[in-house]
């Protein structure tokens, strides 16, 4: 027995040490099993103590005092599926008559407490089905994205959700984003994976960066355009906006809306026309918005209005004509100026990270998600790059972007400066640079010569 013993106790410190030291390992072997066990035996239980069952139907409490028999107790909702997950587990639920998928939402935090899990969340898959996410420990702590991504054009993975789920950056469901947060927040780090995601896809890119070009001209080999003053962030909008005329007439010129055309080949964006016709999408990233909205003169005013209408037109107009906004900035408010409300409002996706103060995050998400604004206040110092993102739909979440450094985007670009178009309309802000010169590796490393 001694020895039984001193198995038992290694097995246990070795358990320990796993879940301390590597929290994906411990449960993808240990901690999936013990976590589906206290589902399926505290299940009936827990849904009763969270207020998540409904009284038996009448007529089976009518059926069993004519035979005699017990009275059905309260049920609740039936398990459709229970699938384990890398990061935890993932329930299916069929709501009983009478229940809401709210309820469900409502408990989430109860849940978690009696399953004894890191996190628990719901959402609705349909009328009468929930699905519910559990997840095993804290996977925003050391982001590891999952192996098999589902890439599309124009949709890249740039971050992981809190409940072990891929958030995903689609421009064709959401054409534009602001992205908000104060400095050492993370922005940097969630630009640099956009881009890197966006590299080795058909795609322009154009940067505004008023910093005088410190984040995104490292990567100017993937670059179309860029631009590091608001001089000629002023010139390169009015050049996208004249752009995104000649690609309407294109599609003006394309839509052949006759009789014998069904209308499902009716151009009205870029995405109807051929492949041999299409021109190429363009993502405009802007680093810091209010270095183009600030102004000191005169002069400056007229340069501001200038850039602020163009955004707003490339805003409203241009997810037809394939140009998609990505604006980033510490504030986002009215006191920037004229126009700058009526351009958030065409800004669709939101991504906070740690702000300074209420009014911050009520900029990012006090029109679309009141919800959200307390989450993104409470974001810890000490925890670079979490985030909490929404939409218009009222929807939010918590997301943490891998940390991705400027020599690793360097290289990304680099590798793909080849898919870097040419755009005539655009061509007086290519940035010029020097060709890539290969630098020699020696095969061996030869020992110092004697002396």
């Amino acid at each position: 027995m001694v020895w039984l013993t001193s198995l038992l106790v290694l097995v246990a410190a070795a358990a320990g040490l796993l879940r301390w030291r590597r929290p994906a390992w411990y449960w993808l072997t240990l901690g999936v099993t013990f976590a589906a066990l206290r589902v399926l035996i505290r299940y009936g239980s827990v849904m009763d103590a969270c207020g998540l069952t409904v009284p038996a139907p009448r007529w089976r409490l009518t059926l069993a005092r004519m035979t005699g028999r017990p009275v059905p107790g309260p049920r609740a909702p039936r398990v459709l599926r229970m699938r384990p997950t890398r990061t935890g587990l993932l329930l299916r639920l069929k709501l009983r008559p009478g229940q809401d998928a709210f309820d469900v939402a409502a408990s989430c935090d109860r849940l978690r407490h009696s399953f004894a899990m890191y996190g628990v969340t719901s959402r609705e898959l349909r009328s009468g089905v929930v699905e519910v996410r559990m997840t095993g420990y804290d996977v925003l702590k050391r982001v590891q994205m999952p192996a098999g991504l589902d890439t599309r054009p124009m949709r890249v993975p740039v971050a992981l959700r809190e409940d072990g789920a891929v958030h995903y950056r689609d421009y064709r469901s959401i054409p534009h984003g602001l992205t908000v947060g104060a400095t050492e927040s993370g922005k940097s780090v969630y630009q640099r994976n956009l881009v890197a995601g966006l590299a080795p896809q058909r795609v322009a890119l154009v940067g505004i960066d008023c910093k005088q070009g410190v984040e995104l001209f490292p990567l100017a080999r993937r670059f179309s355009a860029l631009a590091d003053n608001p001089d000629t962030a002023a010139e390169l909008l009015d050049a996208l906006v004249s752009h995104m005329a000649v690609v309407y007439q294109l599609i003006r010129a394309q839509q052949r809306i006759t009789a014998d055309v069904p209308d499902a080949e009716i151009a009205a964006d870029i995405w109807d026309l051929p492949e041999d016709l299409r021109p190429v999408p363009i993502v405009v990233l802007v680093d810091e918005v209010a270095e183009l909205a600030l102004f000191a003169s005169r002069e400056e005013e007229k340069r501001r209005d200038r850039i602020i209408t163009a955004l707003a037109r490339l805003a409203q107009l241009g997810r037809a004509a394939g140009i998609y906004l990505e604006i980033c900035g510490q504030r986002f408010g009215s006191e920037l100026g004229k126009g700058i409300t009526m351009l958030r409002a065409q800004l669709t996706g939101r991504t906070a990270h740690r702000v300074n103060d209420e009014s911050s995050a009520n900029m990012a998400f006090g029109d679309i998600a009141p919800d959200a604004v307390l989450a993104a206040i409470q974001i810890p110092t000490d925890t670079p790059g979490i985030a909490i993102t929404g939409t218009s739909a009222g929807g939010w979440a918590r997301i943490r972007a891998p940390h991705t450094s400027l020599r690793q985007a360097v290289n990304v670009c680099n590798r793909h400066a080849d898919l870097t178009p040419d755009l005539p309309a655009l061509a007086p802000f290519r940035p010029a640079l020097a060709p890539l010169v290969p630098v020699p590796v020696p095969a061996v490393e030869s020992a110092p010569a004697a002396a």
